[in-house]
This record gives structure tokens, sequence and C-alpha cells, in this order.
């Protein structure tokens, strides 16, 4: 018997195989389509490469790369019968491409499946084009830049579509009534992560009864859940319309969608009771309606829902117990309840969830102790108690059967040293113990938790030195040790903690200067070494490229001049509350990022340079309490940004310039929606050490997408700014500090008129001119200052009255004309009404009014009057009484005198009188 070669064997099969494909060769006008689009992109960037199979030497575009054809329609056949059908062409790293590239794409008729994802694709979307593709199934065009509308017919054609994916772009406007009406085939549906801002249409999925999965999640929706939107999508499985500005009740057509597994409604404005209904939907497997404004209990009928592998309704004002047998719901991996009003204690029933992984209890009203339990679930990873009445049991040993990789007992009223179990917990990558009574050295065993990457320990007892074991971590991304008693020198291995994004080390006693190594870590973006001891006039030099965003050291001991010594896109540099002299260095100007900057209460002596002008994003500039002088410079007027300007306490001379005013656009007029949180002073900031975060287009902050990952948050309180404010010292919330316009001149010796212009300044909360020189009248246009709260004249030498027009002052709150030259009546009228304490207008020359209980000359009542017709007869009533009264008090007088024996006569001098003797 001949053996056969096993080789030439292989070789014809090879051949038998192979001929039919080399004969698919697709349509020239597809080749050279495809040919069109690549060197559309090859025109704006010649390096291009993604796409180098792609030439004409290939005579077949099938087997070019990220091309799919259809097999010949006849297999014996060889002619030319292939056409394209699939195209994978996401992440093409090609430069911003604008969408009129596509257009050659679109004369590609046979095209089942078109994937552009993860591109530059920038402009709207290409409706009418996009129509010819009348064959397409499945269409991907996320996570690029395409803006404009949803077209109102643009996918009227496409009626054998399945998959429509326009997640993470640009898109805004509404969701077309009848945009989606003829695509009755359609399954999958994303719209997520654009920037959509109007209702859902009452009827705009009616006809999509095929669909399974829908996404409007992260836009801009408002409005209600329609009635009838939902009703006929009775095969939907998906559902996410979290992330938006829903508002209402949910509405019971969702309670009708029998087959739904998921459904997220988390972060919006919902309200109202949690319906009984929601039993309904027992084939729930993950159910997200958290950050809404549900209230009352939770009902009962949530212990339907036995599928349930995540229950997420944290975030609301839920209130009554946790179900007492909640527990029935065995496949819980995720709970989550926190931040509601929930009471009682933890039930019992809840250590039946074996399968749990997550346990959200934390910012409830929970009391009794924390159960023992909690610590025996093999498969638990997250546990997060804080903020509620729990107490601890001292006296219980726990042996943990838990591996734990997130732990949050902050404020849970412990106390004592660190516990030694959390040793065991070796995996931990989270740990808040905050807002205790912790005392005690640093565990070193606590330094030695290589995973650590979240940890928070402030507001505690905490004492000693820092172990230099802590930052040896390569993982470690946030340390907040605030407001303890740590002393020492920082260590000078504190560069090695490579990854660190928050250092914060405030309120402590820690002294000497600061670790060189600190401006090694590259990564660092938010710093406060605020209200400790530190010392030196030595600064550590910052790589440009470090991320720091905000950096507080006020309220130390440092010295020397102002350091400058920070990268460039530094916002936030608080400088306040040291010894820190000399004039305000010209380089200064490097840092032309700055938004706030703060350098009260210090030595620093010169005059106010006019390179400041050259940080143009200043909004808060802060010199109060330094020796400063000269004059204030005309070009502070062209930071156009500032809203808060504090310059009292120095020593600054001259006038007041009225070009001072005329462009500090910041003072001229509030924002509408002024920001927080998310802005350059940003006082809360979350992190999640273990998950993958994409960025919101909402916010400037880092979100995760996955519902499924648990984002570890807290807040990290940085200082307030501390200003005079009306009449005392108090701090402006540093989360809220976009809210508030100040302008501070007080104790300086400027002497000039008030310019009128400062009326101009319609912003302003507050305005202070006190302890100056100030002369002439108040101008009238201050009462154009609507939204000021607090205004202190006092201390100059004003003169004149007190215009009228502060009647229209309706915010006003405080008012100090006092030690001034004043006259005239205090207005009446409005806020001004209720502006009566005397202390406020003392010493004055000569206002009055009923604030001071002062009257007015014009309000005194006129002297009484005698009637004309008396005045006339007054003379003849004269004349008469003195002629009737003369003789009648003549002969009265002299009947006196004769009965007193005045007038009688004397006796003869023979005829003596004799008295008998007694």
């Amino acid at each position: 018997m001949v053996m056969a070669n096993p080789s030439l064997l292989i070789e014809s099969i090879f051949i038998i195989f192979l001929l039919p494909c080399l004969s698919w060769s697709c349509p020239e006008y597809q080749k050279q389509a495809l040919l069109q689009f690549k060197s559309s992109i090859l025109a704006i960037d010649s390096s291009f490469h993604t796409l180098d199979s792609w030439n004409s030497s290939s005579s077949n575009c099938c087997l070019w790369g990220k091309v799919t054809c259809s097999s010949p329609s006849n297999s014996n056949s060889t002619s030319t019968s292939s056409v394209v059908i699939e195209l994978h062409l996401s992440d093409l790293y090609a430069p911003l491409m604008p969408s009129n590239f596509l257009a050659p794409l679109f004369f590609i008729r046979s095209l089942r499946v078109l994937d552009l994802s993860r591109n530059y694709i920038n402009g709207q979307i290409p409706a009418l084009r996009l129509g010819n593709l009348s064959n397409l199934v499945h269409l991907d065009l996320s996570e690029n830049s395409i803006s404009g509308q949803i077209p109102a017919l643009g996918f009227g054609n496409l009626s054998n579509l399945v998959h429509l994916d326009l997640s993470e772009n640009s898109i805004s406007g509404q969701i077309p009534a009848l945009g989606f009406g003829n695509l009755s085939n359609l399954v999958h549906l994303d719209l997520s992560w654009n920037s959509i801002n109007d209702q859902i249409p009452a009827l705009g999925f009616g006809n999509l009864s095929n669909l399974v999965h829908l996404d409007l999640s992260w836009n801009f929706i408002n409005g209600q859940i329609p009635a009838l939107g939902f009703g006929n999508l009775t095969n939907l499985v998906h559902l996410a319309l979290s992330w938006n500005s829903i508002n209402g009740s949910i509405s019971f057509q969702l309670f009708q969608l029998k087959y739904l597994q998921y459904l997220d409604l988390s972060s919006n404005r919902l309200s109202g009771e949690l319906p009984e209904e929601i039993g309904n939907l027992t084939k729930l497997q993950q159910l997200s309606l958290s950050s809404n404004k549900f209230s009352n209990g939770i009902p009962s009928s949530i212990l339907h829902l036995r599928e349930l592998e995540e229950l997420d309704l944290s975030d609301n004002a839920l209130s009554m117990e946790i179900p007492s047998d909640i527990g029935n719901l065995s496949n819980l991996s995720s709970l989550s309840l926190g931040k509601n009003k929930l009471t009682g204690g933890v039930p019992a029933s809840m250590q039946k969830l074996n399968k749990l992984n997550s346990l959200d209890l934390g910012g409830n009203l929970l009391t009794g102790e924390i159960p023992f339990w909690l610590f025996d679930f093999k498969d638990l990873q997250e546990l997060y108690l804080e903020g509620n009445s729990l107490t601890w049991n001292d006296n219980m040993k726990i042996v943990p059967k838990c591996s734990l990789s997130m732990l949050s007992l902050r404020s849970c009223g412990l106390q004592g040293e660190i516990p030694e179990w959390i040793s065991t917990q070796t995996n931990l990558v989270v740990l808040d113990l905050s807002k205790n009574q912790f005392h005690g050295p640093f565990p070193q065993w606590l330094a030695e938790f290589h995973f650590l990457s979240d940890l928070i320990l402030s507001h505690n007892k905490l004492s000693g030195s820092l172990p230099t074991a802590l930052f040896r971590s390569p993982e470690l991304f946030i340390l907040a040790l605030s407001h303890n008693n740590f002393s020492g020198e920082l260590p000078k291995t504190i560069g090695d903690a490579k990854s660190l994004l928050i250092l914060m080390l405030d309120g402590n006693n820690f002294s000497g200067p600061i670790p060189q190594s600190i401006s090694q870590i590259s990564r660092l973006g938010l710093l406060d070494l605020s209200c400790n001891r530190l010392s030196g006039n030595i600064f550590p030099v910052f790589d440009p490229l470090v991320n720091l965003g905000y950096a507080d050291f006020s309220s130390n001991q440092f010295s020397g001049e102002v350091p400058t010594t920070f990268p460039p896109n530094i916002k936030t540099l608080a400088l306040g509350g040291n010894k820190f002299s000399g004039a305000l260095p010209s380089n200064l100007t490097k840092l032309r990022n700055l938004q706030r900057l703060e350098l009260q209460d210090n030595n620093i002596s010169g005059e106010l340079p006019n390179s400041l002008l050259q940080i143009s994003h200043l909004r808060v500039l802060n010199l109060r309490n330094n020796s400063l002088q000269g004059s204030i410079p005309k070009t502070l007027s062209d930071l156009q940004n500032l809203q808060i300007l504090d310059l009292s306490s120095n020593n600054l001379t001259g006038e007041i310039p009225t070009e001072f005013v005329n462009n500090l656009t910041g003072m001229i007029e509030a924002p509408l929606n002024p920001t927080s949180g998310t802005s350059g002073f940003a006082a809360a900031i979350a992190f999640s050490s273990s998950t993958i975060f994409s960025k919101s287009k909402t916010s400037g902050f880092a979100i995760p997408k996955a519902f499924s990952s648990k984002v570890f948050s807290t807040e990290f309180a940085v200082n307030e700014l501390i200003v005079n404010w009306k009449k005392s010292k108090q701090g402006l919330s540093s989360h809220n500090i976009d809210m508030y316009f100040l302008l501070d001149l007080s104790n300086n010796q400027l002497s000039s008129e008030i310019p009128a212009s400062l009326g101009a300044l319609k912003a302003l909360k507050m305005l202070n001119l006190s302890f100056n020189k100030l002369f002439g009248n108040i101008p009238a246009s201050l009462g154009d200052l609507q939204n000021v709260e607090g205004l202190d004249l006092s201390h100059n030498k004003l003169s004149g009255p007190i215009p009228i027009t502060f009647t229209k002052l309706q915010q006003l709150t405080t008012l100090d004309v006092s030690n001034n030259k004043l006259a005239g009546q205090i207005p009446v009228g409005g806020q001004m009404n209720t502006m009566a304490n005397p202390n406020f207008y003392a010493n004055n020359s000569g206002l009055c009014g009923f604030q001071i209980h002062v009257p007015c000359p014009e309000d005194l009542p006129p002297a009484p009057k005698l009637q004309e017709h008396d005045n006339k007869e007054e003379p003849w009533i004269l004349k008469e009484a003195v002629g009737i009264g003369y003789p009648i008090g003549f002969l009265l007088t002299i009947g006196i005198i004769f009965l007193t024996g005045y007038f009688n006569p004397s006796p003869p001098s023979n005829s003596r009188r004799h008295h008998p003797h007694r």
C-alpha cells in the first residue's frame, strides 16, 4: 500500500479551502469608498498607520483588517459576489475627525454592522446619509464627540436595526417623539452620558416592543416618568434612568414590566413613598433607587424580590425600621441603606444573608450594639456603619471570619486604642475610623498594610510621631490624619508615597521644616498642613508637572519671603497666619492659574504690585492685616474674576480709584447658578481606590460608571475663609465660596470721596470701608447694591444725609455709619426700618429719626396758637381791667388799714388810761 505524502495532503486541503476565499473580492466601488475614508484621515494626520492594510495595491478589500465580507451567494461560483457587511472601526487612534469624513462609508449599502466607537468623531449625526444603510443591524457611535440633536427622523429608514449605541457623546436637545418609531426590531438602545435636556416623550418608546436594553442615564432629562411611555416595552430587561433630573413619583407602568432584571433610577429627584407594587418585579436582580427624595418606610413587598442580588436605597429620606425579615432576600450580595433616617437596630435576620459582599447602613439613626455576627460573613468585603448611634461593646472579642477591603466606623463613639482585631484585615483598601475618641500612638501594624489606599483617622486623639513605614506603601492614595495630637517632625521619607492624591495633616502639633521630598509626589492634588507648629524659611520646590491644586500652609510659624515654589497649575494657595515678611515677590505671577490666594495675618510690606493683574483667574485675594503701603493700584480692576477682595488693616493711602471698580465683572453680576463642590474651591472630594473611573461630563470629578461598584466617598473639610462679616470674624465655607462677594478696604488711611461707581458692584454681599479718612457725601448709587447684606461706612469723615436710596437695599441686615459727620433724617422704608440700633448711628453731628429715638425738627408738633378774634379784643380788655381795678384796689387798702387801727386818733394828754394790777 502506498502511503500518501502528509505535506501534499495538507497543501491540497489548504488550496481547496483557500481558492474560493481568494476569489471573494469586494466590489471596486466599496474598495474605493474605504480608501477614500482612509485618505481623509491621512490628509490631516500623515502619521496615521492603523489602517495600513488598506491600500490600492491589494485588489481584495475583504482581506483588509477591520473589514468583514459576506460569503458568495453560490459556493460553486467563481464570480466576485462578496460584499462588505461589517466594519469594526473602533479605536482607530486617529486625530479629531469631522463627521463628514464618514460620508464614503454610507455608500456601502450592504453594511450590517458599523462600529465607530471610541474615536474622536465630532459634528452632528449625518442623518440623511445614514439612511442609505437600510440593511444595518448594529450601529455603534459611542464614546466620540458627536454633538447636536438626535435627528427627528434620522433613523427612520434603518428598520432592521437591532443595536443602537450613541452613548458618551455630547448630544443635546430632546429625544424625538418619532425618531425611533420605525425601529420596531430594536433590542438595544443606549443614549447614556450625553446632554439630552428635555422630558422623556410621552409615547417616545411605545413602538419598541422588542426592546430589551434601554439606557438614558447620565443626561439632563427632566420632568416626570411618562405614564404611558414604557407600557408597551413588555420585553424590557434592563432600564437605566439614573443621574438625571427626573421628578415626581415612579410611574406604575414600570411595575408591569415583568421581565425586568435591572432597574436603576438613582440620582434623580423622585419623591413620595416607595409603592407596594414594587414587589411585582419578581425577576429583579439589581435595584437602585438611591439619591432621590423617597420618604416613609421601606415597603414590606420588597421582600417578594427573592432574586435580588443588589439593593440600593441609600441617600433618601426613608424612615422607620429596616424590615425585620430582610434576611429572607437570601441572594443579596450588596445591600445599601445608608444616608437615610432609618431607626431601630440591625435586624437579626440579616445573619441569613450568607452571600453578602457589601453592607452599607451608615448615616442613619440606628441604635443598639454593633452585632458581632457582622464579622462572621465569610464573603463580606465592604462594611459601612458610620454616623449612627450604634454602640461598641468593648468586652466583645471579635475574631473576624471575613476579609474586609473597605471598613467605615466613622462617628461610632469608639474609644481607647485602635482595635487590635483590625490588624487581621490585611487586605484593607479603605479604612475610616474618623470622628471617634481613639487615643494612643499610630499602630505600627497599620503602617505596614501594603494594600491600604485610603486611611482616614482624622478627629481623634491620637498622639506621638508618624511611623516612617506609613509612607512606604506604593498604593496609598488618601491619608487624612487631621485634628489629632500628633507631634514631632514630619518623616523625611514622606515623598516615598508616590501615589498620594490627598494628604491632610492639619490641626496637629507637627513642628520643624516641611520635608523636601514632599515635592516629589507627582500625583498630589490636595495638601493641608495648616494649624501646626511647622517652621522654616525654605519651602520645597515642586516640579511643574506636579498636580497640586490645593495647598494650605496657614497658621504655622513659617518666615522669610512669600514662597513661590509651587507648580503653575495650583488653584488655591493659603499662606495666612504665618510670619512671612518683605514685599510681594514679582515671580508670584508665574502661578497664573491661581483662583484663591490667602496671605492675611503676616508681616508683608511694600506696595501692591501692578503685576498682580497677570494672575487673571484670581477670585479670592486676601491680604488682610499686613503692612502694605502706598495706593491701591488701578490695575486691580483688570482682575475680572475677582469676587472676594480683602485689603483691610494695612497702611494703604490715597483714593479709591474709579477705575478700580469699572472692570470687576466678578462683583458686578452674581451667577444665576453658583457652583459648589466642583469648583477650584471644592471642599468635598470623592475618590475611590478600588474602582476604574470615567470622567463625568457634568462635573470635574471622576465618577465610576459601573452600577455594581460601591464608591467609597468621604468629605474632606478644608479650612474656611475667615473674613470680617457683619461686624465679626466669620468663616465662609470653602464648599460654597462661589456664593460670596465681598470688598473690604477697612482700617487703612484712604482719603477721598467714595466713588459713585461702587454702586455698580451689584453682586456684593458685604462692603466695608470703615476706619479710613473718607469724606464727602455718601453716593446715592450705593442704594443700587441690591444684594448687599452688610454695609459699614463707620469711622470716616463723611457728611451730608444718608441717601434715601438705601430704602432699596432689600437684603440689608447690618448698616453702620457711626462716627462720621452725617446729618438729616435717617431714611424710612424697606429694610431701613429694621436698622434701629442707635450704636450704628452714634457720634454724628445731626442725624435724627425714629431709629435713634431722636425726632427730626420737621416732625415736632407746632406750638399752640390763639384764635384770631381773641387776639383782636386783647387791647380793650387790658384797658378796662386797669380802669376798674385801680380804684377798687385803693379803697380795699384804706379799709384794711382803718380796721387794723393805724388810723385811730391819739387820746388827750390829761386823760391817762389806768390798767388794773394783776
